[in-house]
């Protein structure tokens, strides 16, 4: 395998959003920190537009229209929370594009150890044809998509770490069974759902797995949640892929949740997931979601990179059986019998 690959592109800078939490000061504070650990060993690489054909096949044309035309416009406020500037448009397509280039990286020929995509704005809020949330497209569920659609993967797991639910995510891929997404999230907090009952429907009930927190969660939830939760739930799906939807919010720093993960944590819910896809043998990719304390992001974020990139897998971490996890073990054998 190759260096691992970090996909960026100058666009998400002039996704412009004002006093705004989703500010363009999030990613100059990664590069910032990356540029002090001597770049990690990842390799450096411009992200391409996404292609239409590939936005399609998750949100309508009349969702992409509006977006550019919006932005062709001169930009303003969808909601209260999500903006448009005349730059959003190309930060948007770069977003997804950056995300598709993961999945294309990982499954081509001379696949890198790791790819992971550090664009803004993010995008598991954002519904087949409603932004919200920071986010205008939904760019690990067109990664996702594009995985099956295009290379034929009959099974991808998405694990959301976000802090926030990502109903977006959750809404495109309700009623697809080669697509497993899992969600950990503060619960009660926006955007309100994430329930343990929505399994999804369809040919794809149990596809859908929500594993909410109260807030104060640290990393002994989440870590033990990935670890004897997701990991079990890995090995019984096999996935051809792993996505990490990666949010840094439920850090015990962030001003947006109350959550209490530390750098270490993010690190070590990585840390399981790419020693499980190496039990599997599937490739990982990392998409940036949420993040608010912008050193914390960028500490976390490097962190995992560190984990992701390294030529050898640390270990998975040795850590207690979380009574969430237990009752999620419980909750989920309806569907998954083998945890």
């Amino acid at each position: 395998m190759t260096a691992p690959v970090l996909l960026t592109h100058p666009s998400s800078l002039d996704h412009d959003t004002g006093q705004h939490p989703e500010r363009a000061e999030r990613l100059r504070a990664i590069e910032r920190e990356l540029t002090a650990r001597g770049g990690l060993g990842w390799e450096r690489r411009e992200s391409p537009a996404a292609a239409r054909e590939a936005l399609l096949a998750v949100h309508p044309a009349s969702h992409l229209d509006a977006l550019a035309a919006l932005a062709a416009d001169g930009g303003g406020a969808i909601d209260a929370d999500t903006v448009v500037s005349a730059g959003s448009w190309t930060a948007a397509l770069h977003a997804a594009g950056g995300a598709v280039a993961v999945v294309d990286l990982l499954l081509g020929a001379d696949a890198p150890r790791a790819a992971a995509s550090a664009h803004r704005p993010p995008g598991h809020h954002c519904e087949t044809d409603r932004p919200m949330g920071f986010c205008l497209l939904g760019n690990v569920a067109i990664a996702a998509r594009h995985a099956v659609r295009t290379h034929g993967l009959e099974r991808v797991l998405v694990v959301d770490w976000d802090v926030h639910h990502g109903n977006g995510t959750q809404e495109v891929l309700w009623s697809d069974p080669s697509v497993v997404f899992a969600s950990i999230h503060q619960s009660p907090l926006y955007p309100g759902t994430g329930s343990i009952r929505e399994v999804g429907g369809g040919d794809a009930v149990g596809a859908t797995v929500n594993l909410p927190v109260p807030a104060g969660s640290g990393d002994e939830t989440f870590v033990s949640l990935v670890e004897h939760v997701i990991v079990p739930l890995a090995r019984t799906f096999a996935p051809q892929l792993i996505l990490i939807s990666a949010g840094f919010d439920a850090h015990a720093d962030d001003p947006l949740a109350s959550c209490a993960v530390s750098d270490a944590g993010f690190a070590a819910m990585a840390a399981s997931l790419r020693a499980v896809a190496e039990e599997l043998g599937a490739p990982v990719g990392m998409v940036l979601e949420g993040g608010y304390d912008v050193h914390a992001l960028a500490r976390s974020f490097a962190d995992v990179l560190a984990v992701l990139g390294a030529d050898e897998a640390p270990q998975a971490p040795r850590l207690a059986d979380h009574a969430l996890a237990v009752a999620a073990r419980a909750r989920l054998a309806e569907h998954w019998p083998t945890l």
